[in-house]
């Protein structure tokens, strides 16, 4: 069977049609509302994953909207993901053509101070020198407190995500000096690593890579990244010894991107060997195939430590996965998020003639072993804090002083275990979809 390769675990590079298009005779008799509300049932019916968990028929009369069907369809409490989207929408995420966003992540610390977690190099934000470690004491004149819900949550209100829609923010910076910055969202191509260094450290050369989304190169090779390929040029030529992969706030992106990380950095001894299996819904199981190892460049590493956080999710997980039969993985940070199950868009006539695509969950991957379910997310060796207040590559931050002490010493003191704490508030779960694994604003 010839392997999609542009399948992501949020996103296809194609559109699917359902076989099960509605028969001309029971047309008439349904409104276009209604027909709409059936064709997402339909379409759920051909694709989902949990197949078997949904209904042999709906009345759509029953249903006000077409997302009052997919949230009753909707497989709980495991499918945190299926929403709708556009073809459009989901074409320009995966290669990073963003639009209404300023280029920023944003998360809070241990006593719930507001900072900036990351900042995409080619955003607005990124252009105008905003740095992680920068503290955000207000927002259009409002203090952090006042986003503060009942709940103990937050809702940061930025405004609808459009061109020209323009935010003021204050920041304090690490001198103690305030300073106040007013920019527009815009579209832009988001790049992906955040940051790339070589620390030279207890006889060691350390490889450390920031890498925020899974996603290809607009008008480069289909599904597949040049960040990826340049950043680990650097490292094979650098002939690094261990190397540590920062996916912290990587919400995941192209399963083809992984692959090719995973080619990378997959130790000799992987090549030829199963790397993952597709595990399709019950209407779908003859899509049901495995990718292979097929080892490039020279590095052969006997461990790879990973950094990551509940944000960590999807194409991040299938990346550790896809590792820990043939490579001792070490996790640092906190728990991923836990999504071992992916998505196509899917469409039948209907939905396509009214420009709806529904991001579905039609698979789950295995690893080598068969290692499937990690709904809970992977549980790290060493829980540290993210230390908000310092940058990308400085040593004394947190989960990066942590990941470097057992890499040179072969263990992580108290002194950085202590600092873990469990955030208040995470900024993907402002997002749904297509946005969750993307998240930006």
């Amino acid at each position: 069977m010839k392997r999609l390769k542009i399948w992501s675990l949020i996103v296809a590079a194609l559109t699917i049609f359902a076989a099960c298009e509605p028969k001309e005779e029971e047309v008439p008799q349904v409104n276009q509302e209604d027909q709409v509300k059936l064709a997402v049932f339909e379409t759920m019916r051909e694709f989902y994953y949990w197949t078997n968990e949904l209904p042999l028929r709906i009345d759509p009369s029953e249903f006000s909207t077409k997302e009052e069907v997919l949230e009753a369809l909707r497989f709980r409490p495991l499918d945190r993901f299926t929403s709708f989207t556009t073809a459009q929408a989901r074409a320009d995420q995966i290669v990073g053509n963003v639009s209404g966003v300023h280029g920023i992540r944003i998360a809070f610390n241990q006593e719930e101070r507001l900072f900036l977690a990351s900042v995409t190099r080619t955003g607005p934000a990124g252009q105008d020198g905003w740095q992680r470690g920068w503290e955000i004491i207000e927002i259009n004149g409002r203090t952090i407190p006042s986003f503060r819900n009942p709940n103990g949550s937050y809702s940061i209100d930025l405004g609808p995500n459009q061109v020209g829609v323009t935010n003021t923010f204050k920041f304090r910076l690490a001198d103690g000096s305030e300073i106040t910055r007013t920019i527009p969202k815009t579209a832009f191509a988001a790049n992906s690593v955040a940051h790339e260094s070589i620390f030279e450290m207890g006889g060691k050369k350390i490889g450390y890579w920031v890498y925020e989304n899974f996603r290809a190169t607009p008008g480069g090779t289909p599904g597949r990244s040049n960040e990826v390929d340049e950043s680990f040029g650097r490292f094979q030529a650098a002939n690094i010894d261990e190397l540590i992969i920062d996916l912290r706030y990587n919400g995941g992106g192209l399963v083809s991107v992984a692959e090719q990380i995973l080619n990378l950095v997959a130790p000799n001894s992987a090549n030829g060997q199963v790397m993952y299996t597709y595990r399709w819904g019950p209407n779908q199981v003859q899509r049901n195939e495995s990718a292979t190892f097929r080892k490039v460049g020279s590095l052969n590493l006997n461990r790879i430590v990973f950094i990551t956080s509940r944000s960590s999710a999807s194409a991040s997980e299938l990346v550790i996965n896809s590792l820990r039969p043939f490579v001792n993985t070490v996790i640092i940070g906190d728990n991923t998020f836990g999504k071992p199950v992916g998505s196509i868009g899917v469409a039948n006539r209907v939905l396509t003639d009214n420009n709806i695509l529904i991001e579905l969950i039609t698979f789950s991957i295995a690893n080598a072993n068969g290692d499937a379910d990690y709904f809970e997310g992977f549980v790290p060796a060493v829980r540290a804090g993210d230390d908000l207040t310092r940058n990308w590559g400085d040593p004394q931050e947190f989960r990066l002083a942590a990941a470097l002490s057992l890499v040179t010493e072969g263990a992580v003191g108290a002194r950085l275990t202590n600092t873990y704490y469990r955030p208040v508030w995470h900024m993907h779960e402002q997002f749904k979809g297509l946005e969750q694994e993307y998240f930006m604003y």
